[in-house]
């Protein structure tokens, strides 16, 4: 029997985050390829994109394997990178969007890996997944967006005080890029009903700022950003608790694409299959099914029939359709996990090109994912975050009633 009062903790960490700048990099040039590609004319199911970046001080390296348009040159790449970093807001001597020094070292997708996953009669009859995996879902009916409720507010405190340093709203202003929360959520009969910790670590680019300081500038967004009531006399908080934070983002710590795959999907509330996202296009089903998993399990809960479902899709290299289809309803379901598992795979096309098209995958819609989640965001009218719409929940309801 699942445990009904507990405590539970996830973080997140801000776009400034040395891993988060890679992941941000990584999914710009894959946007890149999408953007130019279509200004060329280039057939977007043909566009390859798999680019890893790291960082250090003053330091960038890109690397991996792509094919797409002609556009996309290593002058290009550099330029898109600069862009970014400024972006983030990065002007410390350290790591510096105008002076760091940027290597690429992109080069043409093996041939090995694109004959399995290409659709080229008659050997191939359609697109076969990007790599071998499992992929995770989840979805839970904590929050409005059908998130668990500690990633979720610990996305909401950084990603609101990003938008007020970048705003420079007020204090806010002596705020530095890279930071990191994390929020220990109390649960009574199961829900979520307060929090007993929370903890802020934010650089600030005013070396003299103390924590008392920058706890003065931090805890009013945390105050906004959790329910009314969650924060009471007993709640603890560790702002800046090592003291300064004055050197931030790759200058204080080397950064990787695919280092922060908990912060991007359910902060440790659900499995994972282990594949990061970033810096990959949607053939690869570490990406892809995930997003697909994500809306399967939203649109379980939204339709009602459970209110926490995990779903696991697994796939094999060049092969078509998800070796397996998964759902755990946790003791919430009001329908038998097996008819569940039976309906989804009708009421969505789970093969690589099916869930592309369903979710429209081949745009320039990822760069935006890199930080703050790729989960529990609105969706956006270009296309961006298809994955959160519930458009399929009646269409579910219906399957299995």
């Amino acid at each position: 029997m699942a445990r009904k009062s507990f405590l539970f903790t996830s973080e997140s960490v801000s776009e400034g985050h040395p891993d988060k700048v890679c992941d941000r990099i990584s999914d710009e040039v894959v946007d890149a390829f999408y953007r130019e590609g279509q200004k060329e004319g280039l057939d977007p199911w043909s566009i390859r994109a798999a680019c890893e970046t790291m960082t250090t001080t003053n330091r960038v390296i890109i690397a991996g394997e792509s094919r797409g348009p002609r556009d996309v040159t290593v002058a290009a790449i550099e330029a898109i990178t600069r862009n970014a970093i400024k972006d983030i807001g990065y002007e410390q001597d350290g790591f510096h969007w105008a002076n760091c020094n940027i290597e690429v070292l992109l080069h043409s997708q093996s041939s090995d890996i694109a004959q399995g996953v290409d659709a080229k009669q008659p050997t191939n009859q359609e697109e076969g997944a990007g790599d071998q995996g499992i992929m995770f879902g989840y979805a839970c009916n904590e929050t409005p967006e059908l998130m668990p409720a500690p990633i979720y507010y610990a996305h909401k405190i950084l990603f609101d005080l990003a938008a007020a340093r970048k705003g420079k709203v007020g204090d806010a202003a002596k705020l530095g890029p890279d930071s990191k929360s994390q929020v220990t959520v109390r649960y009574e009969d199961g829900k979520p009903v307060g929090v007993t910790q929370i903890v802020v670590s934010h650089q600030h680019i005013d070396e003299e700022l103390s924590s008392r300081q920058v706890r003065e500038i931090v805890e009013p967004y945390v105050h906004k950003a959790l329910p009314e009531g969650w924060i009471g006399k007993d709640t603890i908080w560790h702002i800046n608790p090592t003291g300064k934070f004055f050197i931030g983002g790759p200058d204080g710590d080397t950064g990787l694409t695919g280092r922060k795959i908990i912060v991007d999907t359910y902060g440790g509330a659900a499995p994972h299959g282990g594949g990061a996202f970033s810096g990959k296009d949607p053939t690869k089903v570490d990406r892809s099914a995930a997003y697909a998993a994500r809306y399967l399990a939203k649109n379980v809960v939204a339709s009602g029939i459970a209110d926490r479902c995990t779903i696991q899709l697994a796939y094999a290299i060049g092969v078509a359709k998800p070796l397996s289809i998964y759902v755990d309803t946790h003791g919430t379901g009001k329908v038998d996990e097996a008819v569940i598992e039976a309906a989804l795979g009708n009421v969505m096309d789970l093969t690589p090109r099916g869930i592309r098209a369903h979710l429209d995958l081949n745009k320039p819609i990822y760069a935006r994912t890199s930080a703050y989640g790729h989960f529990g965001r609105p969706a956006d009218k270009d296309g961006g975050f298809s994955w959160e719409r519930t458009d399929l929940a009646p269409k579910i309801a219906k399957a299995v009633g």
